[in-house]
């Protein structure tokens, strides 16, 4: 099993609820208000006055096969709202209840 980290700008939520459902993902925790900026380009979701936005971020524990097909749909995703900074992680899960 891994564990699924995926933040992203809120205003996308609605694509990656659809993703989720596409995926055959019905289990996640979402936080609904997240901050942060890009590591390279994009701008920073904080939330303020100067930058407005802010981001959403979910987990989702999924089965290895599962991953490859995930990353790809938030790639695609990524590749068409470039400047929103979507990132994804991917951890091993040792263990769970």
């Amino acid at each position: 099993m891994k564990a699924v980290f995926y933040s992203y700008n809120q205003a996308l939520t609605d694509r990656v609820n659809r993703i989720l459902d596409e995926q055959g993902i019905r289990g996640f925790t979402r936080w609904a208000l997240t901050e942060g900026r890009g590591s390279f380009d994009g701008e920073p979701h904080y939330g303020t006055h100067a930058w407005p936005s802010m981001n959403t971020s979910l987990l989702a524990i999924v089965d290895d096969t599962q991953v490859a097909p995930l990353l790809a749909a938030f790639r695609e995703l990524d590749a068409a709202t470039h400047m929103q900074g979507s990132r994804a992680f991917v951890w091993n899960v040792e263990q769970a209840m």
